[in-house]
């Protein structure tokens, strides 16, 4: 896919959705951003977009309410005329001990995890139709893609990372013959959570073959790289410097 002149929509990513929203814009994409509660650093992202010369719009939007994503889809394709590409980043990550874990827990997570990925697919397939084509990328986990839970206390996290990678094989298949092609990222060790100890973070890093974080701008490369292919579709690709081979 050429990018000069596209509109992509992205939903969620604080940091990291920040640094792709930019790098799109530096490739002549313009770019409509949602958040649920961080209005503030969609707001910064929004102002690099249009640092970098490209039209940007901000909403807010709660994507277990299917009638928010439609509003959220119709507003960005009204505002820019079209909709070309959907990047779907909104997650929730929270520990909670397996004991602990309530129905509440779980219905959250796979909501914003897994349905609201499916919510924004379907709002917006109609208009990637009516633009001759796009590209929907949704957002896994290093650990959900190397298939088997490394971790105790994400058990909602994990299922539901791993039923997006289904998703995205099944979006793929019935969607080829629109050329509309859809793929899925999962994330290894991007940035380190703010609440890590220095010691912890080392740790990662020694148990990362690459010996570092990735930083933002390894997730902005993989998602153009991404988008301009024509031929790949219903893959899962890990960005995770090889820490799923230790």
């Amino acid at each position: 896919m050429e990018l000069t002149g596209k509109v992509a929509l992205i939903t969620g990513g604080r940091r990291i959705g920040a640094a792709v929203a930019e790098r799109l814009a530096g490739r002549g994409v313009d770019v409509a951003l949602s958040y649920n509660r961080s209005g503030a650093e969609a707001e910064k992202a929004a102002d690099r977009v249009r640092g970098a010369g490209r039209a940007a719009s901000v909403a807010q939007a709660d994507l277990t309410r299917p009638s928010e994503v439609e509003r959220l889809v119709e507003g960005t394709a009204a505002r820019f005329g079209r909709l070309d590409i959907l990047i779907s980043m909104a997650s929730i990550y929270r520990h909670t001990a397996f004991d602990a874990l309530t129905e509440e827990d779980w219905t959250a997570t796979l909501d914003v995890d897994l349905s609201a990925a499916w919510r924004l697919a379907r709002a917006a397939v109609p208009r990637l139709r009516a633009a001759g084509g796009g590209r929907i990328v949704h957002f896994s986990d290093w650990i959900a893609a190397s298939g088997r839970p490394r971790y105790t206390g994400y058990l909602p996290y994990y299922v539901a990372k791993r039923a997006v990678m289904g998703l995205t094989e099944a979006l793929a298949l019935e969607l080829a013959a629109d050329g509309i092609l859809v793929n899925t990222i999962a994330p290894g060790p991007i940035v380190p959570p703010s609440d890590l100890e220095p010691d912890e973070i080392e740790a990662v890093e020694r148990a990362t073959p690459v010996g570092r974080w990735g930083g933002p701008e390894a997730i902005a490369d993989t998602v153009v790289g991404v988008l301009q292919s024509d031929f790949i579709t219903g893959e899962t690709i890990r960005v995770d410097g090889g820490r799923h081979l230790r």
